[in-house]
């Protein structure tokens, strides 16, 4: 595997983890699953303090209202498989900006 397969692999897993880790917080403070419903609260300081939150959040609520979905509603498999092929590529790059944050300070060499 080349090194920049590797890297980009790397980060898709850093992507989905850290939209994991950031829905199920919100999860465990709220009491509720957190969704893209946020952002309907209207023009408010809540609605735009969601946005940051909700372009890391996504892969992780992308994926979970399609499984879901897909076992509910019976979406079909083509529906599903653009889903999971946006979702992985939002975490790819979500994943990528964090670690060029965290290289730019200093954390990762």
């Amino acid at each position: 595997m080349s090194p920049d397969a590797l890297n980009s692999l790397f980060s898709l897993c850093i992507g989905f983890a850290l939209a994991g880790a950031l829905a199920s917080g919100y999860q465990a403070l709220v009491q509720r699953p957190a969704g893209f419903g946020l952002l309907q609260q209207g023009v408010a300081p809540k609605a735009f303090a969601a946005v940051p939150f909700l372009v890391f959040a996504a892969p992780f609520i992308i994926m979970r209202n399609t499984l879901r979905g897909a076992r509910i509603e019976r979406r079909r498999f083509q529906f599903v498989m653009m889903a999971t092929m946006l979702a992985g590529f939002w975490s790819l790059m979500s994943g990528t900006f964090f670690l060029m944050t965290l290289r730019a300070a200093g954390v990762l060499a």
